[in-house]
């Protein structure tokens, strides 16, 4: 489509008409679809269900019985909140050796077998550095007990 465009004034002014060509641009708009990252799932306390006495071969065994919470919360904060729980459920739990041999389980064991029934902590086992605790695979002193 052409427009002229004139100006009021002389007629020199009339016979200099320019024109000016205008388009018409036609728009679309597309619409992504967004799906929403459901949130993270949140780990709160309670981290341990029960803990329960039994005998093995490598004598007393304790099994702490974790939660949902237990199994994945994740990083090292939640550690001594959890620790906690097994005392109160069971005071004897604070023994030589028994904390170090949960705090294993809670940095390592979890990760490597998140489906374990129990962390086993025995008192008998001995108090050693965290390298052997981590070398025996949280069960220094002798091989991983077998509940009957």
């Amino acid at each position: 489509m052409a427009m002229a465009i004139g100006g009021c004034g002389d007629e020199s002014a009339s016979a200099d008409r320019s024109t000016m060509n205008t388009t018409s641009a036609t728009t679309s708009t597309t619409t992504a679809a967004f799906t929403p990252t459901p949130p993270a799932p949140v780990y709160d306390a309670p981290f341990i269900d029960r803990v329960e006495w039994t005998t093995t071969e490598q004598g007393p065994s304790l099994q702490v019985l974790p939660t949902e919470s237990g199994r994945y919360v994740q990083g090292e904060t939640d550690l001594d909140p959890a620790w906690a729980e097994v005392v109160a459920l069971d005071p004897t739990a604070d023994s030589p050796g028994m904390r170090e041999q949960f705090a294993c389980h809670w940095r390592f064991a979890r990760i490597v077998a998140p489906d374990k029934t129990s962390w086993n902590l025995e008192p008998g086992r001995p108090v050693v550095t965290d390298e052997e605790m981590i070398a025996s695979r949280c069960n220094p002193g002798g091989a991983e007990e077998q509940i009957p």
